[in-house]
C-alpha cells in the first residue's frame, strides 16, 4: 500500500490560482477572438458572473472543493443552458477559447490528454439546436 497522497487534476493545475488563471484567460479569449463571436453573443454583457460560475464548476469537476454544488446545487449543465441557443458555432468558439486557455495555462501534458477529450465531449453535449454546421478538420 502506498502512503503517497493522491494528486487531483485540481492540484496538478495549481489549485485555486491555477483554475482562476485558466478561467480568466478563457473569458479574455472569448472577448478577443473573432472566431468566438457566436459563443460570446449568448453570454451577458459582463462576463464576471459566468467567469465565477465556471471557476466554481471547474474547481469541483477537477477534484477541488465542490464550490458550484455547494452554492447552486447539482450542475445539470445542459438544463442550465437551455435558454441559450447552442449549436456548432457556439460550441466551436467555446472549445477554441478553452483549448487555447488550457494550452496557455496548463503545462501537464498527461493531464491535458486526460482532460481535453472530456471537455470536448461535454461541450458537444451542450448542443440544444441543430444548424447543419459541422466542425472544420482539426
Amino acid at each position: 500500500m502506498s502512503d503517497a497522497p493522491t494528486t487531483t487534476p485540481y492540484d496538478r493545475i495549481g489549485g485555486e490560482e491555477g483554475v482562476r488563471r485558466l478561467v480568466r484567460r478563457f473569458y479574455a479569449l472569448m472577448d478577443e477572438l473573432p472566431e468566438a463571436a457566436a459563443c460570446r453573443a449568448i453570454h451577458p454583457p459582463s462576463l464576471a458572473g459566468s467567469e465565477q460560475k465556471l471557476f466554481e464548476y471547474l474547481t469541483g469537476w477537477l477534484g477541488g472543493p465542490p464550490l458550484f454544488t455547494d452554492r447552486h446545487g447539482p450542475p445539470m449543465l445542459r438544463r442550465r443552458h437551455l435558454h441559450a441557443p447552442i449549436a456548432g458555432p457556439e460550441i466551436a468558439g467555446w472549445l477554441l477559447c478553452f483549448r487555447r486557455a488550457w494550452a496557455e495555462t496548463v503545462e501537464d501534458a498527461a493531464l491535458t490528454a486526460a482532460v481535453l477529450p472530456q471537455v470536448e465531449g461535454l461541450a458537444q453535449h451542450m448542443r440544444n439546436r441543430e444548424d447543419g454546421w459541422t466542425p472544420p478538420d482539426q
